[in-house]
């Protein structure tokens, strides 16, 4: 395939596949949270990966300690995660999901989860790592 007419491919593609996510239904119980795009990618890292601390956050969502620590506020408050003492370190909090609202969140996340495993497991490593730098390398042309 040209790379133009890859270029045509991913124009038509694209805005199908942010329309299909955007119509995942938002469960009740989030609903009234106003998530943001930023919120989506924390819960997710929670879900899939399990309860961490404010730094270990920041560092995989390549942003600030300071910022991840706000937004754990304000889910704190509305009652989607909870800080922990951390049982080997009492200096250390660690973010998880309330058990309350993990099967709202997973239930949610887990189908966009799904589909990338679904597309991403034929590949080999090195092609994973080629796609995920292409949606880099993209990402970082429409911020030039």
């Amino acid at each position: 395939m040209e790379v133009d007419d890859a270029v045509r491919a991913l124009l038509l593609l694209m805005p199908r596949m942010v329309g299909r996510a955007k119509r995942i239904k938002i469960p009740e119980e989030l609903q009234s949270l106003s998530l943001a795009p930023r919120h989506l990618s924390l819960l997710s890292y929670l879900l899939f990966d399990g309860p961490m601390t404010v730094n270990e956050l920041a560092e995989r969502l390549e942003v600030a300690p300071t910022t991840v620590s706000l937004m754990v506020g304000e889910l704190t408050k509305k009652d989607v995660l909870d800080r922990r003492e951390d049982e080997a370190d009492r200096r250390r909090r660690i973010v998880a999901i309330t058990a309350r609202m993990r099967p709202a969140i997973d239930g949610w996340l887990a189908q966009g989860a799904r589909a990338w495993q679904k597309a991403l497991e034929p590949l080999t490593p090195a092609e994973r790592r080629l796609f995920i730098d292409t949606l880099r390398a993209y990402e970082d042309g429409l911020t030039d």
